[in-house]
């Protein structure tokens, strides 16, 4: 009887040093888009007050429905960018984005360019042009955590490595 006692009493204190924190299940990393833009404006400098990206699945987005807020999934702007992050994006898409000029603008159709794609849209005096931008790069959905493993990998291979060569000269030494 006195094991048992020693035994559960040692599980309760083990039990007080556990974490405590929640722990969150997540799909993986999101499709995200970035917005930058430029102004063909002659005069003051407009700036992004809010917007909505529009998703479509017809070409012509005759079935436009804004993006909706859904956890870490929505769209978001600043005064000189935007951004979106989703679960998954439509093909077809459409911007309004209201100025700090009274203007509300509205933007060509284009299509989703990649896993995180990029566009520049340039503001006109009525409307916005979005056009994506090429990079050179390939944009794999690698999160922080995947990149530490694989340098956590390097780093064991390296040390292997460099332990197998200690070890072989050691013994060629010795046979001479």
């Amino acid at each position: 009887m006195p094991k048992f006692k020693t035994f559960l009493l040692l599980f309760l204190l083990i039990q007080l040093f556990l974490p405590t924190n929640n722990a969150f299940a997540d799909t993986g990393p999101k499709p995200t888009m970035e917005f930058t833009f430029k102004q063909e404006l002659s005069g003051e400098t407009a700036t992004i007050t809010s917007g909505i990206l529009y998703e479509c699945e017809q070409p012509d987005c005759s079935d436009a429905a804004p993006l909706q807020q859904l956890g870490p999934q929505g769209f978001s702007c600043d005064a000189l960018s935007c951004s979106a992050l989703a679960y998954g994006f439509s093909q077809y898409h459409k911007l309004e984005i209201q100025f700090s000029d009274g203007k509300t603008r509205q933007s060509n159709i284009f299509k989703t360019s990649g896993f995180d794609s990029k566009y520049a849209v340039t503001i006109h005096a009525d409307d916005l042009l979005v056009e994506s931008q090429f990079s050179l790069l390939p944009s794999f959905p690698f999160s922080i955590g995947m990149m530490e493993i694989i340098a956590c990998l390097c780093a064991l291979v390296s040390v292997a490595l460099l332990v197998g060569l200690i070890v072989f000269f050691v013994r060629r030494s010795r046979k001479k």
